[in-house]
């Protein structure tokens, strides 16, 4: 009894049971029947019972595909499509991996797109500049030394030469045009 066993075994890992993989458009569906819960059960422990699934299919899958390979001399059936499993188990893993690397990227954008602070302070720095940029050089210079020096108007009048008049009426306007800039950024908040 034992040896009719397996003997069994051997046939159904082979192919003595008639399965010829290579050359039978039925033998992936046989061996699916005999080996497909094996395969599966190999694939969901090492992946997870949902990728698992996956995996499963690209191992009968490949099979397949390189089914003139098989060489029921050098090794049973099982064995091969184990041997398949291992490597597609090995690429679920590098794939995952990948995917994990990417969402923590994803994960890094979406903290940096939730620090509205940080962002606006560079919008704010960017669109000022471009605003200074737009400014005659006068005008440019008097912002400047008020808010980058901290000087007074009449330090800046003093310091520049101008009316104090004059100066007044520069820091105003440009301003005035600063803050249409800004609003701009502000309304695309809305």
């Amino acid at each position: 009894m034992v040896a009719t066993m397996q003997v069994a075994v051997a046939e159904v890992g082979v192919t003595a049971t008639g399965l010829d993989f290579a050359r039978d458009d039925g033998a992936l569906e046989e061996a699916y029947r005999l080996h497909g819960q094996t395969i599966y059960s190999f694939c969901s422990r090492a992946v997870g019972a949902e990728r698992g699934a996956d995996v499963t299919q690209e191992v009968f899958l490949t099979a397949w595909r390189r089914r003139e390979r098989f060489d029921p001399g050098r090794g049973s059936l099982i064995g091969w499509l184990m041997g398949i499993a291992k490597h597609k188990i090995l690429d679920a893993h590098r794939s995952a991996s990948r995917l994990r690397a990417v969402e923590d990227r994803a994960t890094e954008v979406i903290e940096l797109d939730t620090d509205r602070s940080g962002i606006d302070e560079i919008a704010d720095r960017m669109l000022v500049e471009e605003a200074l940029c737009g400014l005659s050089d006068r005008a440019r210079q008097a912002v400047e030394m008020a808010f980058w020096s901290d000087l007074t108007h009449t330090e800046i009048a003093h310091a520049s030469g101008l009316p104090l008049g004059t100066v007044k009426s520069d820091i105003r306007r440009s301003l005035a045009r600063l803050r249409t800039h800004l609003a701009g950024r502000e309304a695309a908040d809305d």
